[in-house]
């Protein structure tokens, strides 16, 4: 998409779509321009006073409206287990008084190794409550990994003090290998020979006490909540220190932002997992801090997993949905062809949110449309820029624009530092919400902050019309990730990576930008095999490599690199060669995140024989554009 064509959200003449009515917050915003070319902004409303810790908030809303449902999930597979925020405060005071008797601190904090769960859910409350920092860790560096590398590092850098997983069995081979003998266990289900395993129900066997009570009081808001680590996109992933001030600035921006929230309980269906920012802070924080209630839904944005998020969503109408884009791909492919799933979805809905990636324009459009011929209204896309580091959100787009890439503006209380690095502006934010650290990573801590206490981000940012700055922030890529030609032109990766990803849609999960020390671009493509497999017309015995082989996936891949390069401007951005991977990247080697982002330095150490084999000329796999533009 060609963003500076794309400013107005009306074009001229044509008639203004209609929205479904929703409180937003448009605040103002004072922007200042600096000698040294540092630009500073600010949203001019303040932020409100803060509750010195976030379970403030589950106390409140116990006693406000004890009998809400405020978490629910389902019984094997069957009927809704629910739980009350006056039995969720009973239950949390319960486990904060068990847990205290095991001696567990910051330097000896809690660590999940299991997804999302009630018990997961619980035993997060009542650490809060207990003053004790936990970890939620990706449960793929236990079950995927083959090396349990990322785990290793995860229990070394922490020296947990007690260790929580939902089946012995399914954690067994993680436990026995990376846990030391002496710390406990507490299980939801089955048991561990050779060291003390405690049955989770046995954390509700007394009720909260004096000690509880006292721990309880005795946080406040630099308290360490919890160590989130980042998805370890570029290194080893690093713990994030997020204090009690952080969750709950976050949250007030976030109501700020959505009076919405605060007007109507907000009821989300959410299968995001607890152990990033997005699912575990920002989701589970609105429900919160709002008196919601939280569906857990035990679905994934996959062609599979998709059947019981639809499931879910027949039966419970939310007020706000948020996903990733391939969660709405899917979305919105059931709501066209689903009247009963379209008449309870939209029922309540005020908001859509998407977070990770960018959402494709072709999706985008589908959902206003099938939204227009349901109920006569577009129903709000909201996205933003956010990382763990800022618990998470900084900027929303609740500015007037819509387009791929749009960052939108600040939330009130987080400060935003623009400043000149290689050629680009680099997003540097400050604020309540702003953690304090890195945990035991004093060199890595130096690196984060500048002179002025700015979190330095390495996102790039630029304004949709430098002419209208209070129109908001585009996001202009990853300024690590940039490099130049050998012919010493600089490649822009973030935004090329995303037009191709968004172009090669639904076929490509994600795009390796090709060309460091090249004279020219190429692109190594990892597809979605799914979509490719259909598109082949091969059955689910052929192999990847011959799927991705087909005449009808090469034909495709020809016409992706056409569209691509006919908006080329220059060897900046014209792709000389595409390659479709058929070996996925491998969290082992780094080269993808527990949550599916890629790392592009991994990827091209780690494939750099082929790489060599591709630019020799060497790959029959490979389409060429020359080779094409000599054939027309």
């Amino acid at each position: 998409m060609n963003c500076e064509s794309e400013l107005c959200i009306e074009k001229v003449g044509a008639a203004k779509p209609r929205y479904r009515s929703v409180s937003i917050g448009h605040p103002a915003v004072d922007i200042r321009h600096e000698q040294n070319g540092i630009i500073r902004m600010q949203a001019l409303e303040p932020l409100a006073p803060l509750p010195r810790r976030l379970l403030d908030r589950l106390v409140h809303w116990a006693r406000v409206r004890p009998d809400h449902t405020f978490v629910a999930a389902r019984e094997q597979g069957g009927e809704w287990r629910r739980i009350t925020y006056a039995d969720m405060l009973q239950r949390t005071r319960a486990i904060a008084q068990t847990l205290l008797g095991f001696g567990l601190s910051a330097e000896r904090p809690l660590v999940i190794l299991s997804g999302n769960d009630l018990e997961h859910f619980q035993l997060c409350m009542g650490a809060l409550y207990a003053g004790i920092p936990y970890c939620p860790v990706s449960p793929g560096y236990s079950l995927l990994s083959q090396d349990l590398g990322k785990i290793k590092h995860v229990i070394d850098l922490l020296d947990p003090g007690m260790v929580f997983a939902c089946d012995g069995e399914l954690y067994r081979r993680a436990i026995e290998a990376r846990v030391p003998t002496e710390v406990p266990v507490i299980l939801t289900r089955g048991d561990l020979d050779g060291r003390l395993c405690i049955p989770f129900d046995d954390l509700l066997a007394q009720p909260g006490g004096a000690e509880a009570e006292a721990a309880f009081e005795a946080t406040g808001p630099d308290s360490i909540a919890k160590f989130l680590f980042t998805s370890g996109s570029t290194k080893l992933p690093k713990a994030v220190v997020t204090t009690q001030r952080m969750l709950c600035a976050n949250q007030q921006m976030l109501l700020q932002t959505f009076p919405t929230f605060g007007e109507e309980p907000p009821v989300l269906v959410d299968w995001l997992p607890w152990n990033h920012t997005f699912g575990g802070s920002h989701n589970i924080g609105i429900v919160l801090y709002n008196g919601g209630s939280f569906y857990l839904d035990e679905g994934k944005p996959t062609p599979q997993g998709m059947a019981e998020t639809l499931r879910n969503l027949r039966e419970i109408s939310p007020t706000a949905y948020l996903t990733v884009p391939k969660g709405w791909e899917e979305l919105v492919t059931a709501l066209e062809n689903d009247p009963e799933l379209r008449e309870r979805f939209f029922a309540k809905i005020k908001l859509f949110f998407f977070a990770a990636a960018g959402l494709s324009q072709s999706v985008w459009d589908r959902l206003d449309r099938v939204a227009e011929r349901h109920c006569g209204e577009r129903i709000r896309m909201m996205a933003g820029l956010g990382m763990t580091e800022t618990a998470p959100s900084c900027t929303f787009t609740t500015g007037p624009l819509s387009m791929a890439g749009y960052v939108g503006l600040p939330a009130p209380g987080c400060e935003v530092k623009l400043a000149p690095v290689d050629g680009k502006l680099e997003a540097r934010f400050r604020g309540p919400h702003v953690m304090p650290g890195y945990w035991r990573s004093p060199e890595q801590n130096t690196q984060a902050f500048d002179e002025e206490g700015f979190y330095c981000t390495g996102d790039a940012l630029k304004f949709a019309d430098p002419q209208q700055p209070h129109l908001g922030l585009m996001f202009d890529g990853r300024i690590a990730e940039d490099f130049k030609l050998s012919s010493g032109v600089f490649v822009s990766v973030g935004p090329l990576r995303t037009r191709i990803v968004l172009e090669g849609a639904p076929y490509v999960q994600d795009a390796v930008i090709v060309g460091p020390d090249h004279d020219c671009l190429g692109v190594l493509l990892f597809p979605r095999l799914p979509e490719c497999r259909a598109l082949s017309g091969l059955s689910e015995d052929a192999s990847p490599a011959e799927v991705l082989a087909s005449s009808s996936v090469r034909a495709w891949l020809t016409g992706l690199l056409k569209r691509l390069n006919r908006e080329a401007t220059g060897n900046a951005s014209r792709l000389a060669w595409a390659c479709l991977l058929d070996e996925p990247p491998s969290i082992d080697r780094g080269e993808i995140t527990d949550k599916g982002s890629i790392n592009q330095r991994a990827v091209l150490q780690w494939r750099a024989d082929r790489i060599k084999t591709i630019c020799q000329g060497n790959d029959a796999s490979v389409v060429r554009f020359e080779a094409m533009e000599a054939a027309r």
